[in-house]
């Protein structure tokens, strides 16, 4: 056999080689992919030692929540399983307002306990989204100031939410002082969260309280904060029938593209029906055009509130505030109409003279 024949022999040879090279190395992808993705376990070369706590105990590989959410789910019953992503947003909604509406209507030390815990939960979304933007808030002041307004507001009247803002103020000048690494947008994210959530939220509290100075059943000033509460989702709810079904021009389309002009003056014509409840209530002294001009003024007010949060979560990066609420996120993308128009809402009421300061 010639040279020509060996050298195409060896050429063969190789060839073959790596063949079998290009299957072993296949076959070994392969087998990484099983063991990532869990369909066969592969073998470690060592025993891996147990982790062990202080006392010596195994350490649990699992996080205590979600051990929780197991234990949760295994005694859930079976047709409350699976469910959709409708239904879980119906019976977080169902369970939300079933709250709001019975520590309301019971007493002023309900209201403001959940208004107080409402107020700080907002609050901490709101400086745990800012901190994907480079901002470092002192969270434990504004999370603190944030609640302690509506339990001020309890106690004191107007002159406790002045008092918390007074102490406020001088937490986070000396935070700022003493904490080399604040900057001076770091303070003013820390003041904004508790003022937007905690001070505003303390309008509605001042309205429930009111009925308290004039001796009329205290249940009509939890009526009163209601239906500010229904104008708000009875203009949410108007405005998202009406612009998906009319909706052809958008009202903010870089902030919210959902949004449609058509739907947003729906929204204002159903909060100012809804405000007309107000010639009803026992001890408000309202006509039918402050009805309509306080119901136009607070369904603007609520609309702009939703297009701030809406502009914090976009400027961030954020979808939802958090996941405090199954199929509703965070609990400040609920509230975020409401505080604004709490605030405007107190400021309308009483400087028309509508009700009586309680203090």
């Amino acid at each position: 056999m010639g040279d020509r024949g060996l050298n195409e022999l060896d050429e063969a040879y190789l060839e073959e080689v790596r063949s079998e090279e290009r299957e072993e190395a296949r076959q070994a992808a392969r087998e990484r992919m099983r063991a990532r993705t869990g369909a066969s376990e592969p073998k470690p070369l060592s025993p891996e030692p147990m982790r062990t706590t202080r006392t010596g105990e195994p350490k649990e590989t699992k996080h205590r929540a979600q051990r929780v959410k197991e234990k949760a789910y295994e005694k859930t019953p079976e047709r409350f399983k699976n469910a959709s992503s409708f239904q879980i947003r119906l019976r977080t909604g169902i369970i939300y307002i079933a709250l709001n509406i019975a520590c309301i209507l019971a007493s002023d030390l309900t209201t403001m306990l959940i208004l107080a815990g409402t107020a700080a939960l907002c609050s901490g979304e709101f400086y745990y989204m800012l901190r994907a933007d480079a901002k470092m808030p002192n969270e434990a002041i504004g999370v603190v100031a944030a609640a302690a307004f509506p339990a001020a507001t309890y106690f004191l009247g107007v002159k406790g939410i002045l008092l918390v803002l007074l102490v406020l103020m001088l937490a986070v000048t000396f935070w700022y002082v003493y904490w080399l690494r604040a900057r001076v947008a770091d303070v003013g994210v820390c003041v904004f969260g508790a003022l937007y959530t905690g001070m505003q939220l303390s309008g509605l509290l001042l309205i429930r309280m009111s009925h308290a100075a004039m001796g009329v059943e205290s249940i009509w000033g939890g009526v009163i904060v209601l239906v500010i509460f229904v104008s708000i989702w009875a203009n949410d709810a108007g405005a998202y029938v009406f612009g998906s079904k009319f909706g052809k021009h958008k009202l903010a389309p870089r902030t919210s593209p959902n949004k449609s002009w058509e739907g947003f003056f729906a929204g204002l014509v159903v909060s100012m029906g809804f405000w007309c409840i107000m010639l009803v209530v026992p001890g408000v002294n309202i006509a039918v055009w402050q009805c309509l001009l306080f119901g136009l003024i607070c369904g603007l007010t609520s609309v702009m509130g939703d297009l701030c949060e809406s502009r914090i979560k976009r400027s961030v990066g954020f979808k939802d505030s958090g996941d405090i609420m199954p199929g509703h996120g965070g609990l400040f993308d609920r509230c975020d109409s409401l505080m604004p128009t709490a605030v405007v809402a107190a400021i309308l009421l009483f400087g028309f003279g509508c009700l009586p300061m309680p203090f």
